[in-house]
């Protein structure tokens, strides 16, 4: 195998697809995670450490021994109501903890990363579709926290030397076609997987908050991405700061935006389930529509979503939701 890189919260849904893409691409994934959300399942294409990205003595020990050529941070807490209701949990976490492992990385020469941050740190935009200079003005703790990372890696870009690379997407979705990984959150609140449960009878119904926002049908609007797509982008980005790249932004999305009310739609046609919707009321805070220009992730690391269509996102998630559920919970 080629390079080791360590990849923090690499057990976790987007973590574990961008390990499968790293060992394809020919480079060693260490993963290194605290377990509390991410699976030892999950791990299949290169060694775990367990361990919280705070606890310096720790972190330090597995760059040791490993001696990574570049660190890939996923790991965060990344429940938007929960920053509202706790945002000390937040803050000690993705902002306090990422600086213990950019701290880590600079006291061990390891002098690149890819972020992963999040359009979140937007808040709500002025216009659509959303360039990566959009101004950031988060609207909770956790885009608060996301953004507050990439201040600092542009901080310790200019006085320590690391170079960096921030990957703001927007929602991902689906499963690896293998069926090997995919999509397992408690609690669960995605969209996608939360309608799928409801055709699945694996719960009652499908709660869609809020049907008077400005769009088409009243229902929020988002840009889906799949998260083999992102995994992609990931690996990219590594190989771009690999050949020397200077440090960089991009969103991540694929430029189309899906109503609340298509996505249950598509859920019907996919699946061929009912699936029974109440509504709720719209929730504070929550804009209308997102959506991304991915035009320069596409042009400077030449990143094709090989997935773009949102059937092949539903497709996929409602066969890992089938096979994972029938396999058991806690594999």
């Amino acid at each position: 195998m080629g390079e080791t890189v360590l990849v923090t919260g690499g057990a976790g849904y987007i973590g574990s697809h961008t390990c499968k893409a790293l060992a394809k691409a020919g480079f060693t994934p260490v993963t290194y995670d605290n377990l509390v959300s991410g699976h030892r399942w999950a791990v299949q294409w290169g060694p775990l450490e367990v361990g919280d990205i705070r606890d310096p003595l720790r972190l330090a020990s597995v760059v040791k021994v490993y001696r990574p050529a570049a660190v890939i941070h996923f790991a965060a807490y990344a429940y938007v109501g929960e920053s509202i209701s706790e945002p000390a949990k937040y803050y000690r976490n993705n902002v306090a903890g990422s600086q213990v492992l950019l701290d880590v990385m600079r006291a061990q020469d390891v002098e690149q990363m890819v972020f992963s941050s999040s359009c979140a740190t937007y808040g709500i935009p002025a216009k659509l579709p959303i360039t990566e200079q959009t101004p950031q003005s988060p609207i909770n703790p956790y885009g608060a926290t996301k953004l507050m990372v990439e201040r600092m890696l542009a901080d310790y870009g200019a006085a320590y030397g690391l170079r960096s690379v921030a990957l703001r997407y927007f929602n991902a979705a689906g499963a690896d076609p293998d069926g090997d990984i995919g999509e397992d959150h408690e609690p669960e609140t995605h969209l996608l997987p939360l309608v799928l449960e409801a055709a699945a009878g694996f719960r009652p119904d499908f709660t869609v908050f809020g049907d008077d926002y400005a769009t088409p049908d009243g229902t929020c609007v988002r840009d889906y991405v799949h998260v083999c797509d992102l995994a992609q982008a990931h690996v990219l980005a590594l190989q771009s700061l690999g050949a020397g790249q200077p440090s960089a932004i991009y969103n991540l999305g694929n430029g189309e935006g899906y109503s609340v009310a298509r996505i249950v739609e598509t859920a019907r046609k996919v699946t061929g389930r009912e699936i029974k919707v109440k509504q709720g009321m719209r929730r504070p805070g929550d804009p209308d529509s997102l959506v991304a220009d991915a035009t320069k992730a596409r042009t400077e690391l030449g990143w094709r979503p090989e997935f773009p269509a949102i059937e092949a996102m539903v497709g996929s998630a409602w066969d890992w939701l089938l096979r994972h559920r029938q396999r058991g919970s806690s594999l």
